[in-house]
């Protein structure tokens, strides 16, 4: 179980802590663009980059540069994330996947269809798909502030609930947020996607090739109408998890090279560089370390630290900044409908379609975890944030519903951590 719960912990960690660095981000957006260099700041995301080649161009401005392109490597991470613990695990069984599958389908559908039964007859109701995401960053993040009062299971459920939530967010954009496709260019990217499936079936992988491949697959998908996104999902599938080389041969070998390395240092040569057969048994390390790590494992591991510290504050820094105005530009109503939907729905979502099948036995709940201590923690999934705002971004074009529902977000969200937290700091047991 060690080599199970390792990935867990540390994912768990690094969610927590960079939900530290999301948060300043946000709070950093918000005040620029409530500032005197608002024009400048927001105005800032609007200028385009282009990349020209003989026969080829792309420009976009930086907010689409983060939006289709930093975020298909965030989805390429979430579809890394959705194979292993398909393969290997909490979702390998399906005792253990059956509550989070479960409550994710509940956290989808009743925010999507509270949302339309609020905003009937008015603008936004392109929106519905906002209130349907889980922010499992800022979640946990609120889990580390109760200390470890909080049970493992819980952090494990609101992992695998994350993971589900975020493939149901990704079909919600492949089916209901892309337009005017272009056939042609999708048919072509399945088709890469699936041979390098195929090849990885039968033990192939290399690095540069898939690497190149998943640009190209990523360029037909944002030239074919499909969102560019759904490439990195399809894309983290193909990437094999078997390892070439197993770990007892990795250590056998790996002590061999050592030793050389060792012998060139006991002689006399400059301490400032290494001679040759020094880096030619780093090189062979190296190869043997890249062999031993299951591919998926070794990206996954390489890309959390980037998409947590990097990609998803310049995310936010993008996308969370809203002028405050509550004049009549703004939708007020559009804004109190997400607002409610996110804390509403997603906390009867989740707690009734867990609790029902608790009941038929269709599910149990994870150990030392109680049914209020479930009701609190499906009052933290109205927090949506990260998820509910890129899906705004491909929902509206108006400025106006952009910012409104921009506002029901971050509104929602906040109510939604603070009272999961309390709720869930009176249902802890003290230690």
């Amino acid at each position: 179980m060690k080599f199970i719960k390792e990935p867990i912990n540390k994912f768990i960690q690094l969610e927590t802590s960079s939900s530290i660095i999301l948060f300043m981000a946000t709070v950093s957006a918000l005040i620029l663009a409530n500032s005197a260099i608002s024009e400048s700041f927001l105005g800032f995301w609007q200028n385009d980059i282009s990349i020209s080649l003989p026969g080829f161009e792309l420009s976009k401005p930086v907010l689409k540069w983060i939006n289709d392109g930093l975020m298909a490597i965030f989805f390429f991470l979430i579809g890394l994330e959705l194979k292993r613990e398909i393969m290997v695990g909490e979702l390998n069984k399906i005792k253990n996947a059956s509550l989070p599958f479960f409550a994710a389908i509940g956290g989808m559908i009743v925010p999507a269809l509270l949302f339309v039964t609020l905003n009937k007859g008015n603008a936004g109701s392109g929106g519905w798909g906002i209130p349907m995401a889980a922010d499992i960053a800022f979640t946990l993040g609120i889990l580390k502030l109760l200390g470890n009062r909080v049970p493992s299971g819980i952090k494990i459920f609101l992992m695998a609930f994350a993971i589900i939530d975020d493939l149901g967010a990704v079909l919600v954009i492949a089916f209901f947020y892309s337009s005017n496709l272009i056939w042609s260019n999708i048919i072509v990217g399945l088709i890469i996607v699936a041979v390098l499936f195929i090849i990885s079936k039968y033990g192939y992988y290399s690095k540069y090739i898939f690497l190149i491949s998943g640009v190209i697959v990523w360029i037909l998908f944002l030239k074919s109408g499909i969102h560019s996104t759904i490439a990195g999902v399809l894309m983290a599938l193909t990437i094999p998890i078997a390892r070439k080389t197993d770990t007892r041969s990795f250590y056998e070998n790996g002590k061999a090279i050592l030793d050389n390395f060792l012998k060139e240092c006991s002689t006399k040569h400059d301490k400032t560089i290494l001679n040759h057969k020094q880096l030619q048994s780093i090189e062979e390390l190296e190869d043997l370390t890249e062999k031993t790590a299951p591919p998926l494992q070794y990206l996954e591991h390489n890309l959390h630290g980037w998409v947590s510290y990097l990609i998803m504050p310049l995310f936010a820094l993008a996308n969370a900044g809203v002028v405050f105005s509550f004049s009549g530009d703004t939708n007020l109503a559009l804004s109190i409908n997400i607002a409610i939907s996110l804390v509403v729905g997603n906390f009867i979502g989740i707690f009734s379609f867990s609790y029902i099948a608790i009941k038929l036995k269709l599910a149990e709940l994870p150990k030392n975890v109680t049914l209020k201590q479930l009701a609190g923690v499906s009052i933290l999934g109205g927090l949506g944030f990260t998820m509910s705002l890129f899906i705004n971004s491909l929902a509206f074009t108006d400025p106006v519903l952009i910012d409104s529902a921009k506002m029901g977000i971050l509104f929602g969200s906040l109510f939604a951590g603070l009272l999961g937290y309390f709720v869930m700091r009176l249902t802890l047991k003290k230690k």
